[in-house]
């Protein structure tokens, strides 16, 4: 079953400096939740996709059950080395479905497990949000975790007033994993994304999914690709950027100049924050096809 990007986690250890870093890049940032096993985020929504900034919060709330295990617990240690992108989660449209493949592929790390919160729409009236998650694991990349999102209430989620930003960001054009030995993640990652095929060309390892693409990348590879230094793969693997496209490149890069944030302009045709700059995540914007 073929997935597309769903969001991905951004885990920072001062979340309102984040939220407000993001701000200055031209994102607009939903208010700040809280989960009850101690973790806090604020979202940052495009069509059908999102970043969730977070942090643990409130440690003492952290318990024995999955999501203090596999999500508050892993995020804690994540953060205990450094800031960064520390969750892949894809779209799911039948979790149970996922649970099932992934135990086939021999991935899977949990059951399907669900939670529901209170959401807020603009006008700050109550709505329920829940969601389903299961669990992957690819051994060979012990700093990223992975799992599939299912959502049962996804008109009292996703919101096109939240999905507007200053900075033209239109979509999610793909995220990108440096890893020591890309062809390591191969299988994992054809069997986690659900593609059909993982193309190469000699240096990548590129699935195309429903809604972007998942790039795998040794970390001199990276370095070409962004012009700046990737996060440390040396537990095998490492999230490392994420890559929006906007509706007008120049007009991005001249909010990020008046906002005074630190960007590389890379082979004419990209504007790069660096993970020094962006609490450890590079973030990317290019120009959308005409």
């Amino acid at each position: 079953m073929a997935r597309g990007l769903d969001h991905i986690v951004h885990a920072v250890k001062d979340l309102d400096a984040a939220a407000e870093l993001y701000r200055r890049m031209g994102f607009t940032v939903g208010a700040r939740n809280k989960h009850p096993w101690g973790t806090h985020n604020h979202i940052v929504q495009l069509p059908g996709f999102f970043i969730e900034l977070l942090t643990v919060a409130e440690p003492e709330k952290l318990g024995d059950d999955g999501f203090s295990k596999l999500f508050g617990r892993y995020n804690q240690d994540f953060l205990s080395h450094g800031e960064g992108l520390s969750l892949l989660i894809l779209e799911s449209k039948d979790a149970a479905a996922d649970e099932a493949e992934f135990a086939d592929a021999g991935i899977s790390l949990s059951e399907v497990m669900r939670f529901e919160r209170e959401g807020k729409r603009p006008d700050g009236s109550a709505v329920k949000v829940a969601f389903s998650l299961t669990f992957a694991n690819d051994p060979g990349a012990p700093g990223i975790r992975f799992c599939t999102c299912q959502q049962h209430y996804p008109e009292n989620f996703w919101n096109p007033a939240f999905q507007n930003h200053e900075n033209g960001a239109s979509s999610v054009a793909g995220v990108v994993i440096v890893a020591a030995k890309p062809a390591d993640h191969r299988s994992f990652l054809r069997s986690f994304s659900g593609a059909g095929e993982v193309a190469t060309n000699g240096v990548a390892f590129t699935a195309q999914t429903e809604r972007g693409e998942i790039t795998i990348v040794d970390p001199v590879g990276f370095s070409r690709l962004f012009g700046s230094a990737p996060p440390p793969a040396k537990d095998g693997a490492r999230l490392a950027a994420v890559r929006f496209e906007v509706s007008d490149l120049t007009a991005t890069e001249e909010l990020l100049r008046s906002a005074k944030i630190a960007f590389n302009r890379v082979g004419g045709h990209a504007v790069v924050i660096p993970g020094d700059v962006a609490f450890g995540a590079t973030i990317a914007f290019a120009e959308a096809a005409r």
